[in-house]
């Protein structure tokens, strides 16, 4: 897909166009001059419903944000991937004449490793290319920079060598094949389909090699409310045990019933079988399994509720879900630093900034980092105050969806 940088960035399209002739300024620095280059952007993504349900083939809905990373790139005939980034200036390169995973590999290069691979096992045309990024999607903070990072390159690919023909569907599969296979980071497909959708998406994984998809855009500004999303400043040390403790421990009780993911287990069959599930799989996992049924038929009656314009049921049900997360799937602090728990805490100051109007709850994979909140228009000024006095000036960002996902930019 291609688009207007006027119709991607709207009212701050002047903006953004210092940003990208700043972009252009590094790759003439760092590749020379900028020949036959094109623009690239892929959009962050804020999830709205279904805290930890994709990894277990359940339902979701997300919406991909302004916040973007924006690539100038152009291909080259040598067989090699290069990328720098502004905010990583060490050059990643990767020979494609050799697209085996690397242990020794890690981040940005594995990832591109594995994007190329997958495409090419696909049958779609890879080739060389130098990239030159800068991203404005925040680093840790659940609004998925990891995979606004993995869309951008499979975008590249896409344009650079097969005529834009990757559907967003399969760029996201391709960018979590590189995130679990070549980076080791399992995940569900949420995050990727997010980003490479656009707009507002409700999304079903019981079957992840055709994921069911459908826009249920809306416009908050109907409703008087602002979406914001908090940073808490947490410790951003690896929390990939804490995430991996959570599909596993799903995947745990589906055992108990001869199935590999809870999507495919009756929940009526766990609940009159709770003291066998409880033996073979443990308190946490139990707790941890009610909150995905629960969370993941939330999921779809929240899409539902958008859809029909009851804007308070949605907001109730994404306070509901919240609660869920915190008390069952436990993934608000990490068991192993209690010291730190910064989500509890802007979560307790949220419901009190908000005197019972608004929705907020844990934003993404939780642990550390972000809450998201629905926030009366009226509130705004004093929500983000309160925020801020606790969590740092600029911590409270106000998002707007994107109605595209990874795109060629035209200038």
């Amino acid at each position: 897909m291609t688009v207007n940088r006027k119709d991607l960035y709207g009212p701050n399209c002047q903006e953004q166009a210092a940003r990208y002739e700043k972009i252009r300024a590094g790759f003439i620095e760092t590749f020379g001059d900028d020949q036959g280059t094109a623009f690239f952007s892929a959009p962050g993504r804020t999830e709205i419903g279904g805290n930890h349900t994709d990894h277990n083939h359940g339902r979701v809905v997300a919406a991909a944000i302004d916040l973007d990373i924006v690539g100038l790139a152009r291909k080259t005939e040598d067989g090699l991937a290069r990328l720098r980034s502004v905010e990583y200036p060490r050059m990643d390169q990767v020979d494609l004449a050799d697209l085996k995973p690397r242990r020794e590999n890690s981040g940005s290069q594995a990832i591109i490793r594995g994007i190329c691979a997958r495409c090419k096992e696909l049958g779609y045309q890879v080739g060389g290319f130098e990239c030159f990024t800068q991203t404005r999607v925040l680093k840790g903070s659940g609004l998925s920079s990891s995979a606004a990072f993995e869309i951008l390159v499979v975008t590249v690919i896409s344009h650079l060598y097969n005529d834009g023909k990757i559907d967003p569907v399969e760029a996201a599969k391709i960018a979590q094949y590189a995130e679990n296979v070549y980076f080791g980071k399992p995940s569900g497909l949420l995050d990727q389909m997010g980003s490479s959708m656009g707009s507002v998406t409700a999304m079903d994984f019981a079957n992840p090699e055709k994921p069911q998809v459908e826009n249920v855009s809306f416009d908050l500004k109907s409703y008087g409310h602002v979406l914001c999303v908090v940073d808490t400043g947490g410790n951003h040390a690896d929390l990939t045990p804490d995430y991996a403790a959570i599909p596993q421990e799903m995947k745990a009780v589906a055992k108990v019933f001869g199935k590999e993911f809870l999507r495919d287990v009756n929940e009526r069959d766990f609940y009159n079988d709770l003291n066998q599930v409880r033996k073979a799989a443990g308190d946490r996992a139990v707790l941890r399994a009610m909150h995905f049924f629960d969370d993941d038929r939330l999921a779809h009656e929240e899409a539902e509720a958008l859809k029909r314009g009851d804007f308070a049921s949605f907001l109730q049900m994404v306070n509901q879900s919240g609660k869920s997360s915190q008390q069952r799937l436990q993934n608000v602090y990490s068991p192993a630093h209690p010291e730190e728990q910064g989500i509890p805490l802007a979560l307790t100051i949220s419901e009190a900034l908000l005197q019972g109007r608004g929705a907020c709850r844990v934003h993404g994979g939780g642990f550390a980092g972000t809450i998201q909140a629905y926030v009366p228009e009226d509130l705004l000024d004093s929500y983000r105050a309160g925020m801020e006095k606790v969590f740092g000036q600029g911590s409270c960002y106000v998002l707007t969806v994107r109605s595209c996902g990874g795109v060629k930019v035209e200038l």
